[in-house]
């Protein structure tokens, strides 16, 4: 799912990985809270990547008690960017943030997905306990 940040801003992040395999994962936050993690199967690609939007954006919008009233926050991946995509938010009337090209330390699920990953890590390693 896409991440909120402080502003109300929504931000996908497509994927985390974790060594010796990985999980695509769809996701974002709020300053309050996360909403659900949608997994994705198979490869992402623009047509996923809307239907992903179609039955969770808004959904997550109001899970986060945010309703419509958010920013919506996307890089500059090229399924982000698709006439489609961008017809498919215009469609929505949805508010998108402009997006600096080749940017993506400004992307705050980024962090979000380096903790998550370290967790996991952090749990992986962890001898059985009795």
């Amino acid at each position: 799912m896409p991440s909120i940040t402080p502003g109300g801003n929504l931000a996908p992040s497509p994927w985390g990985k974790h060594g010796g395999g990985s999980i695509m994962l769809w996701g974002c936050f709020s300053t309050a809270r996360t909403a659900t993690l949608v997994r994705v199967e198979g490869k992402m690609n623009g047509e996923k990547y809307r239907e992903i939007l179609d039955e969770s954006l808004l959904q997550s919008g109001q899970d986060l008690r945010l309703g419509r009233r958010f920013i919506f926050q996307q890089d500059n991946e090229p399924k982000h960017t698709a006439k489609t995509t961008q017809e498919w938010l215009r469609d929505r009337s949805l508010n998108v943030l402009e997006w600096p090209s080749q940017s993506p330390d400004l992307n705050p699920i980024e962090h979000l997905w380096r903790d998550l990953n370290s967790c996991a890590a952090t749990l992986l390693i962890q001898p059985d306990r009795p």
